[in-house]
Formats: C-alpha cells, structure tokens, sequence
C-alpha cells in the first residue's frame, strides 16, 4: 500500500528577554542550578505572576512578520498538570484566546515552493529541567528555566516528508533571529521543536493516529526522527495493527524512538482562565508602533540583494537564510560593492567548507567579515589570483596574519609584467611545437598544457588572463 505522511510541528521558541514572563528572576543561561528561580517561579504562597509587556512586543513581531491575525485580546490559561520540574502543579500557557492567529510561511525545496500555515503561537511560561545521568538512585530538578517566556509555534499539518519539516522549521529559526526575538540556540534548549507525526492511506483524507517526538534540537535529529517514525508507523499498519496515540523521545544515539505517555488532550489538562491575571489588552498605538519597528525580513532582504547586487535567487536564497550569514555578506560589501558575486562565492564555499570541517558557528569563524573583504579585494584588483587565494585563506584560518602580511610574507603577488610572461610563453611555445601544431588543428584542450608549463614556470603567479589572451594570441 502506499502511504501519506502527514506533520505537524510545535516549535518552542524562548523569547530573549533579561526577565521572566511573570517575574523579574533572571533569564541568564548557565547560572548555577536553582540559583535563579523566585518565589514567583516557585508558585510559593500568596506571591501573584505580573506580565513581561516585552514578551507582549516580541509575540506581536512574530504575528506580523508571518502576515497573522493578532488577538489584541487575548487571555491566560492554567494548564493543569503534575511533574516534578513543575513545582506549581500547573503551567500559565494560553488556549482558547492565543495572541497570535493564522497565519503562513512560506518554504523553498530545490526549485519549489510551497505555504505552510501557521495555526497560532502563543505565550506561556517554561518549566524546569529534570537531570536524570547526575545520581545513580536520584533524578536532580534544576527550576533555573522555570517561567522562562517562550512563543510556542504551532503549525497546520501541511508537511508531507520530513524535509518540507526541517525547512519549515529552519524558516521560522531564521525569522525569529531576524526579528530579534529569540536567539536560536539550539544547543541550549533555546529553539526547540515537538513533530506530531501520522501517515495515511493515499487518497485519504481522514487524518491517521499521531504520534509525538519530543523536544528535538537539531535539523538533523528532526530529519531522522521523523524519518524513523514514519517507519515505525507502516511497519505497525502493515502488519495489521494499530498505532497508538502517545507521546515519544527520539534517542539519537540508539537512533530510536521510544514511548513516553500516552498522549493527552486539552481536557486532560483542565485548563481554566487563570484568576491571577487580567485579559491582555493591546492598544492599537502598541500595534503600530511594533510595525513600525520591524526589521527588514528575509524575503525583503533576498529581493534586495538580487536587485542591488546582481545575486542569483539561489545566491540570495543562501545568504538570507541564516541571519548571521546576510550580516557576514553586508560586511563584507561595504568595502566590495563591485565584487558582490566574488564576496557571496567565498561565503558559500571556502569560508562555509572550513566551518562545517571545524564543526563552527560563523559567529565564532577566525575570519572575520573585514578579513576576507581584504582577500576578496586582493583577488579583484590582481594582486593575487584565485587559486592563490585559498592558499592565502587557509593561512589566515590557521592564524598566520592579514591577507597583505601572507601575501607579501609568502611573495604570492602575481606576475603582471607583460614583458616578463611573454618572454616565458615564447620560450615554452618554441620547446613545444607539437602541442602547438594540436592546437592549430582544432584541439583547443591542449591550451590547458600551455598555461600549466607557464604556471609551473612562474610558481603560479602569472596573471591567469592575461596569460590566456597572450597564448591564444601567439598560438592563433
């Protein structure tokens, strides 16, 4: 039988504010464990939750930037369960009144694109972290995250594989960067996503049973997890039986998926207006001033690029994907306006090669933005070629000095004494004339040979055009 997938995603974005969604503890990461949980975050008695206004101011951007409706009412909600990093025995989320509605995004997979709707994303509160591996008998509670604000993002189920899944979720991380929000950091819990994931008969519409992975952290993990499930789920129909609707943990280093709960429903949960806070009410003043305040967003950011520097939608596409990388890029052309493809080229490959080689963020690259506009310029005015570059580059990853100290260091500048090269090319036409008799013959492959004895000559640093124009001009 063929089989439909079907996903949905939940993504938990936590919202980079100095204080907490309804208490002023700190936010900080890497505090010493408990050291940054109040009497509000611990629910203790008679002490009351007040609102974070700039958590309000965040969620809204995200609303606008997706082409959503804002609730300009909206309320709070008691999500009632019990866990023991959840010392109130209840949550603060929002259920029925969300502050953010429908809205949509918009993903590109090779050369289609395809709307992804978002449902809602609303406000609620974290919980704390429980440490299972720190004692053998004992399971440690840190409440450092509790009431730590996050938007979660919950998407209609418009996926049908698991990469229409990953690029709609690294759309919204790219968003949320763009817009300042949230700082994307996966590695500690900042950016997370929940997949509720079912397959069905082709053809059909009835929704099949779902099943949820939980608080998955990496666009890698998110692939094979769904991947996995998907799996997991024919093999289970196949053999005529019934998938459970439940909760799971994707295990990436058993590559497994393994069953958590049974997967609850909001009624499970009891959830009621929570009686300690009023209905936010967001004037339309707020409203303006929060459009008025938008950055410049990807897609508006592709589109100038394409216009303003000649990029290619694929080039564009690239730059504008990670926030860190267009912020790269528009260093690098303030010095480079001319050479804006040769800047995006070096960014797509030798400086993106030896990121993912040393396993790096771009924020933390040894070169910076102003570092290889400097190569790029000595590529551009001829001081050194292409090839020579990356030698260049290279030196400067290792730490070796500026482009222009390992230039003149190394003696890499290139040969553009026309004299000097014609002087070489002579010689090694006339030492060679069965090559050339090849290339008045037709073969214009032969002219590579050429231009590898001149190299090879020079040690390489022949201007490489002018060395083609004055070859083809003697050999014509």
């Amino acid at each position: 039988m063929e089989w439909e997938t079907v996903i949905g995603l939940e993504i938990h974005a936590q919202l980079n504010t100095k204080s907490k969604i309804f208490s002023s503890a700190s936010t900080q990461f890497g505090a010493k464990p408990n050291s940054q949980a109040c009497a509000v975050d611990l629910g203790l008695p008679g002490v009351l939750p007040v609102l974070n206004k700039e958590v309000v101011s965040k969620a809204v951007k995200f609303g606008l930037a997706v082409d959503a409706h804002i609730n300009q009412r909206n309320v709070f909600d008691r999500k009632n369960y019990f866990y023991p990093d959840l010392p109130k025995g209840y949550q603060i989320s929002q259920l029925d009144w969300p502050i953010v509605g429908e809205g949509e995004i918009e993903i590109t997979l090779g050369d289609k694109t395809k709307v992804i709707g978002v449902t809602r994303a609303h406000l609620e509160e974290d919980a704390g972290k429980s440490i299972h591996d720190l004692y053998d008998d004992y399971t440690a509670v840190d409440l450092n995250r509790a009431g730590t604000p996050l938007l979660e993002i919950v998407s209609e189920p418009d996926m049908r594989n698991a990469k229409e899944a990953v690029a709609y979720a690294k759309k919204i991380h790219a968003l949320v960067q763009y817009l300042e929000i949230c700082d994307g950091n996966m590695q500690e819990g900042s950016f997370r996503c929940d997949a509720n994931v079912s397959i069905r008969p082709m053809g059909q519409e009835k929704l099949g049973t779902r099943a949820e992975l939980k608080n998955i952290n990496s666009f890698k993990f998110l692939e094979r997890a769904i991947n996995l499930e998907v799996e997991r789920q024919q093999d289970i129909l196949e053999e005529g039986g019934e998938v459970a609707q439940e909760t799971r943990l994707y295990d990436a280093v058993k590559h497994e998926t393994r069953s958590m709960r049974s997967k609850e429903e909001a009624n499970d949960y009891r959830y009621f207006p929570d009686p300690d806070l009023l209905p936010v009410e967001i004037s339309d003043e707020l409203m303006a001033q929060i459009k008025q305040e938008l950055p410049e967003l990807p897609q508006e950011k592709k589109a100038r690029f394409i216009a303003e520097f000649g990029l290619s939608e694929y080039d564009a596409d690239v730059l504008t994907s990670q926030k860190p990388m267009a912020d790269y890029f528009e260093k690098m052309i303030v010095n480079n306006a001319d050479h804006a493809k040769l800047c995006a080229n070096w960014i797509m490959g030798e400086l993106s090669a030896s990121l993912n080689k040393h396993q790096l963020e771009l924020l933390d690259a040894p070169i910076t933005a102003d570092d290889l506009s400097l190569l790029v310029n000595r590529i551009g005015d001829d001081t050194i070629s292409g090839k020579i570059a990356k030698d260049v580059f290279k030196a400067m990853w290792d730490g070796e000095g500026s482009a222009d100290e390992i230039i003149e260091a190394k003696g890499l500048k290139q040969m553009t004494d026309t004299g000097a090269i014609e002087a070489i090319v002579d010689e090694i036409i006339a030492n060679n004339q069965a090559q050339v008799e090849q290339f008045k013959s037709g073969n214009e492959k032969i002219l590579g040979f050429f231009v590898g004895q001149a190299m090879k000559a020079t040690q390489g640093k022949a201007n490489p055009k002018l060395l083609n124009e004055m070859l083809r001009s003697k050999l014509g």
